[in-house]
């Protein structure tokens, strides 16, 4: 018996962030190409590397989580990172003004900057980040490689895009045996 197509692992890329860094900002480009590009063939995941140079990080990483828990993490994020600058001149108030555009609960979003239930999975993201090696933002982690953006993102889309066609051509074919 063979599984159907869509029974197959598909490739996950962890995308470590830290939401107040604009080359994180730049990224999001790269990360809409390969939605754009791969759909539900690659699984994207968001994660936290929030940097001591950014004074407002980790509470942003803490809000983005909020968020997450309501349903609009991603965009959360994305509106985030368009006000890098900002979030690091004015700080956490522009974490609520956010989640206020977004239509979030912001009373919740304050709640959790004060009650800290999201700590544990930022905690979480950061010390597997550290464990991989990661030291800047953005990082990227595909099958055990680590691409590092925060280096340099000159050519770094083709080689994420090499690695991602590479995997999903050899589940394809593992698929047809």
């Amino acid at each position: 018996m063979t599984d159907s197509p869509d029974a197959l692992p598909r490739p996950a890329l962890d995308a470590w962030l830290d939401l107040q860094c604009p080359d994180c900002h730049a990224a999001l480009d790269d990360l809409a190409a390969w939605r754009e590009r791969y759909g539900e063939r690659l699984e994207i995941r968001l994660r936290h590397f929030p940097l001591a140079k950014h004074p407002h990080a980790y509470a942003a990483a803490q809000a983005a989580e909020e968020a997450f828990a309501q349903g609009r993490g991603e965009e959360y994020a994305a509106a985030l990172l368009a006000r890098t600058a900002e979030l690091g001149a004015r700080g956490e108030p522009v974490l609520l003004e956010v989640a206020a555009a977004l239509g979030l609960d912001v009373d919740e979003v304050e709640s959790c900057l004060i009650d800290g239930r999201h700590l544990l999975a930022v905690d979480a993201d950061q010390a597997e980040a550290k464990a991989l090696g990661v030291t800047g933002t953005p990082t990227y982690l595909l099958a055990g490689e680590r691409l590092d953006g925060g280096e340099s993102q000159e050519g770094l889309r083709e080689r994420v895009e090499a690695l991602v066609d590479g995997l999903l051509a050899r589940s394809h074919h593992s698929g047809l045996t």
